[in-house]
C-alpha cells in the first residue's frame, strides 16, 4: 500500500521540480528579451557622456579616463536596471516616453552645448544658429532675480564678460531645451492619456522606491510626493546659484572656464528642475488614476450589494 504512494510522491516531486525550472527558464527568457533593449540604452547614455569630450578639442588624458571610467559604470547601471524583472531605481521604466523624454532633453542639451564651444572662433552655420539662439532666450530671460541673473551673479568675480555671455547663452539654450521637453510631456499626458496607452501601470515595477505598503493611504502619499517634487523643480533654479554663491565663501569656487564643465554645470542646473516637473505631474497622474479605479470597485461592489449599508 506503501509503494504508489511513494511513486505518486516522487511523480508529484518531479512534477514541482518540472514546473519550477519552467518558471526559471521563463524567466530567463525574459531577461534575454529584455537584453537588446538595454544594451541600446546603454550604448546611448555612454554616447551622451562622452559627446563633449569627443567634440572639443582641450580635453586632457586625465579627463579622459574620468569619462571613460564614468561612461563604463553608467553602461553597467543601464544594463542592470533594465534587464531585471524589477528595477531599483529606474522609475517609470515600463511607462514610455518618460524615461525617453528625459534623456532625450538632456543628451540634446548636452549635444548643442558642446556644437555651441565646439570652435567658438571659427563657428559653422549651425554653431552660429545655436548661439543666437542661446542669447536670444538668455537674454529674454535675464531680468533680476531671475534664474539666469541669479546664476550670472554667482559665478566668480575674476570672470570676463566673453566668458559670462557664454554662461548666458548655455543658460539660455538648456533652458530652451528642458522647458521644451516638460511641455512635451503635458501633452502627451493630456492628449494620449498617459501611462494608460502604454497597458496596464505596475506600481511596483514603475515606482519602485515608493512602497505601498509604508502606511497611510496611497492617494494622499502619491500627491504630497507630487507637490514637493513640484515645489522642488520650481525653487531648485534660484536655490542652486544661491548654494554656489555661498559655498565659495568657504572652499574655492569651481572654474566655469573650461567649456566641458560648463557644459555639464549648466545641463545638470536646467535639466535636474524639469525632472522633477516631470516627476511631480507624473505622480499626480498616477494618484488620479489609483482614485477614479478605487471609486469604480467601490461604484460596482455597492451596485451588486456587497458593501455594508
Amino acid at each position: 500500500m506503501r509503494q504508489p504512494d511513494a511513486q505518486a510522491q516522487d511523480h508529484n516531486g518531479t512534477r514541482t521540480r518540472h514546473r519550477i525550472a519552467s518558471d526559471r527558464i521563463e524567466g530567463k527568457i525574459a531577461v534575454f528579451s529584455r537584453l537588446p533593449g538595454a544594451l541600446v540604452r546603454a550604448a546611448l547614455i555612454v554616447l551622451m557622456i562622452v559627446t563633449p569630450s569627443a567634440m572639443l578639442p582641450t580635453v586632457g588624458s586625465d579627463g579622459a579616463q574620468i569619462v571613460v571610467l564614468v561612461a563604463f559604470f553608467a553602461a553597467i547601471f543601464t544594463v542592470v536596471e533594465y534587464c531585471a524583472s524589477s528595477p531599483s531605481l529606474v522609475e517609470f521604466r515600463s511607462a514610455p516616453p518618460f524615461n525617453r523624454l528625459r534623456f532625450g532633453a538632456l543628451f540634446a542639451t548636452v549635444a548643442t552645448l558642446s556644437i555651441v564651444f565646439r570652435d567658438p572662433d571659427q563657428a559653422s552655420t549651425i554653431t552660429r544658429f545655436f548661439q543666437l539662439i542661446g542669447d536670444r532666450v538668455g537674454g529674454s530671460i535675464d531680468f533680476p532675480y531671475s534664474p539666469v541673473r541669479l546664476m550670472l551673479v554667482a559665478m566668480p568675480a575674476d570672470m570676463t564678460l566673453p566668458e559670462l555671455e557664454r554662461v548666458r547663452t548655455a543658460a539660455g539654450l538648456s533652458y530652451l531645451i528642458s522647458l521644451s521637453s516638460l511641455a512635451v510631456f503635458v501633452l502627451l499626458l493630456r492628449l494620449r492619456g498617459w501611462p494608460r496607452h502604454t497597458g496596464a501601470f505596475n506600481v511596483w515595477v514603475n515606482l519602485p522606491t515608493f512602497d505601498p505598503t509604508a502606511g497611510g493611504d496611497v492617494v494622499v502619499r502619491l500627491n504630497r510626493d507630487s507637490q514637493i517634487n513640484l515645489i522642488l523643480g520650481f525653487l531648485l533654479p534660484f536655490i542652486v546659484p544661491a548654494i554656489l554663491k555661498l559655498s565659495a565663501t568657504f572652499i574655492n569656487p569651481f572654474s566655469l572656464s573650461d567649456p566641458q564643465t560648463l557644459i555639464w554645470a549648466v545641463a545638470a542646473w536646467a535639466f535636474l528642475p524639469a525632472s522633477l516637473l516631470m516627476r511631480g505631474v507624473a505622480l499626480n497622474r498616477v494618484a488620479q488614476m489609483i482614485y477614479v479605479q478605487r471609486k469604480r470597485a467601490y461604484a460596482k461592489a455597492a451596485a451588486d450589494g456587497l458593501l455594508p449599508v
